[in-house]
């Protein structure tokens, strides 16, 4: 008798950027999903092995993802990458940053005579 062991392998997930190359599958995700239309403006989506899971718009809102997996920890990455995202898009005019970079503008050296 012969015994045949399976191998578990690892999926493969990635966090990226939708391009135009998504939209179909983007679309296929929001008909899964009930949802009224597909995410708009630039969208982040959880792909595991090589197939879109959930997107989420980066400016925040309401995430798609497909029923039929378990998705809730792809849409929580999604999550964190999109403030991470917003965070590094925020203006940069803390008080804090604002003395900082003063600090680093050369300033005259007066020459005294000596």
């Amino acid at each position: 008798m012969s015994t045949v062991m399976s191998a578990s392998t690892t999926p493969i997930i990635a966090i990226r950027k939708a391009t135009a190359d998504d939209a179909v599958a983007l679309r296929r995700l929001a008909a899964l999903d009930a949802a009224p239309a597909e995410p708009a403006g630039d969208i982040l989506v959880a792909v595991v092995d090589g197939e879109i899971r959930a997107a989420l718009p980066v400016a925040g809102g309401r995430a798609i993802a497909d029923p039929f997996h378990p998705t809730a920890e792809l849409v929580a990455h999604l999550r964190l990458r999109a403030e991470r995202l917003r965070a590094t898009d925020a203006p940069a005019s803390t008080p804090l940053l604002g003395r900082l970079l003063a600090g680093l503008v050369r300033r005259p050296v007066s020459r005294t005579a000596r």
